[in-house]
């Protein structure tokens, strides 16, 4: 069961300029490489996690509102919690900026 209840409404949203501000991140895992064609098994196999979009089709990463209470990787673990229902630990690594326009 989850401890942790979906926030709802956008009236803790930060903003920037006018724009919402998200927090979002990319679930990912290490397994072993046990492809028997393979020339090298000791490398790592990474794979992600992906989530259906409620708002029509297409698979996209985890992401949401980051709210003026937490920090941005607290928002970034809060999302994956509700929308995919992971945990993980976090490794920070800023891939992009973008401004949506």
């Amino acid at each position: 069961m989850c401890d942790l209840v979906a926030r709802t409404g956008r009236h803790q949203q930060r903003y920037e300029d006018g724009r919402r501000l998200v927090a979002g991140c990319i679930p990912f895992r290490y397994r072993a490489n046990n492809d028997e064609t393979s020339d090298d098994k000791h490398k790592k196999l990474v794979e992600v996690l992906m989530i259906n979009s409620q708002s029509g089709p297409g698979l996209l990463f985890p992401k949401g509102g980051w709210e003026n209470d937490e920090t941005v990787e607290e928002a970034a673990a809060r999302e994956a919690m509700e929308e995919a229902g992971v945990r993980g630990d976090i490794v920070v690594r800023c891939l992009s900026m973008y401004a949506r326009f």
